[in-house]
């Protein structure tokens, strides 16, 4: 199902709302004009749009500080204000959340189920620890979680978005879960979470939609016991290039399809679309890991590389 690339080598306060402003992102760097060929495909009526995905260059010098480096960033190809980002994602998943799993085995064609399993069978998680799942959604990553702790052990599923929290909450509440607890929470900042509080953090398709990363995994690093790991399962760029303009082709047409089918709003499927092709490429996002000071840091592709999972260790 995958195939690694090894680069390299408790408790919890419950806020009732959280409020902090959004951060700047990295600056934006040109990308390779790939998809000249597009522009003839007999499949559009148009070439598929194109974006400076957030971060991304080959390589990055040790120490690369991106952070507040202007007052905009982007929300898919658009540009916007920083502070207006964060309310433009929040409308997005307010839309989605009720059709959020049905859409992801439909778009993924149930795919995201291995990829996620990939992703437990990597966390090294053990009965009593303690985790933290980012963006946690629907909470197919915490049940799983909650399971393999066990009764000792707990889970804490943090989403920003309350219509998502509200669908974790209902879905982990329905299967009898009681070692999970539910936090609104920004990935940013990680507020309501004290210095070295879980042994796991995972963030699972959750991170391109953060407008500043180094921020998040900053918090991230921070909230992880000495020896904790982090685990990010993302959606990434191809390793092959006809796969990716296939992907491309893909995810401009098919998803906003499905989107306006099942969900009544192919808008936010095209952003969800966009916000893939912005999100940094497999070593943009090692090195941006290892500039937050985690360890040991590599990554594993997915499908080609449509998706990898990265994993660090404090």
């Amino acid at each position: 199902m995958s195939d690694s690339n090894n680069s390299t080598h408790n408790n919890l306060n419950n806020p009732n709302n959280n409020n902090p402003a959004a951060q700047n992102t990295p600056a934006q760097n040109p990308q390779d004009s790939t998809n000249a060929a597009n522009a003839n495909s007999p499949f559009l009526s148009q070439p598929l749009p194109q974006g400076t995905p957030q971060g991304q260059q080959q390589s990055l010098p040790k120490g690369a500080d991106h952070r507040n480096l202007g007052s905009t960033t982007h929300f898919g190809y658009k540009t916007v204000d920083v502070e207006e980002k964060q309310q433009k994602v929040a409308e997005v998943f307010h839309s989605v959340a009720a059709k959020y799993d049905l859409m992801n085995d439909l778009m993924s064609f149930g795919i995201h189920r291995l990829w996620k399993r990939f992703a437990i069978n990597l966390s090294g998680v053990r009965r009593g620890q303690q985790v933290l799942d980012i963006a946690g959604g629907t909470g197919d990553l915490a049940l799983a979680f909650s399971r393999e702790v066990g009764p000792q052990g707990h889970v804490v599923l943090s989403d920003i978005n309350e219509s998502m929290l509200n669908v974790g909450r209902d879905r982990l509440i329905d299967k009898g879960c009681t070692n999970v607890d539910f936090v609104l929470a920004n990935a940013e900042t990680l507020e309501p979470f004290n210095d070295e509080s879980f042994d796991l953090v995972t963030i699972s398709f959750g991170l391109r939609n953060v407008t500043d990363k180094d921020a998040a995994l900053r918090a991230m690093h921070r909230v992880l016991k000495p020896g904790g790991r982090l685990l990010i399962l993302e959606f990434s760029k191809p390793v092959f290039e006809p796969l990716s303009r296939l992907y491309d082709l893909y995810s401009f047409t098919a998803l906003p399809v499905m989107g306006k089918l099942v969900a009544n709003d192919s808008e936010s499927y095209r952003y969800l679309a966009e916000s893939i092709r912005m999100h940094p490429d497999q070593r943009t996002l090692k090195q941006m890991m290892e500039n937050a000071g985690f360890q040991s840091c590599d990554y594993h592709n997915m499908t080609g590389g449509i998706v990898a999972l990265h994993r660090g260790f404090k």
